[in-house]
């Protein structure tokens, strides 16, 4: 994996990390979590890890940033409907968190 690919996993990662933190109900925490497991069996389990020090407070703007890295993981060569059924999961995700 290259850098440019590792650095917007990472920061895709991160934001899901802080929306299952952050996330109003536990049901909502799973769901997030299990973005994350499906990202990380996408990318072989070679994960960067997933900071959420200094992360905004704001689901919605957590929300719109891990999308947007979930979306240009396709200029790396992830497979474009995965992708989409990736964005699925978390709209799901977010959906159970109420907001």
């Amino acid at each position: 994996m290259l850098l440019p690919h590792a650095l917007t996993l990472a920061q895709a990662r991160s934001y899901l990390a802080a929306l299952a933190d952050q996330a109003s109900t536990i049901d909502a925490s799973s769901a997030y979590e299990r973005v994350l497991i499906e990202l990380d069996r996408v990318h072989g389990d070679e994960c960067p890890s997933a900071g959420t020090e200094e992360l905004t407070e704001d689901r919605a703007i957590l929300l719109a940033v891990a999308t947007s890295a979930l979306e240009e993981l396709e200029q790396y060569g992830v497979d474009p409907l995965t992708v989409e059924l990736i964005i699925a999961m978390l709209e799901d995700a977010y959906a159970l968190d109420g907001t």
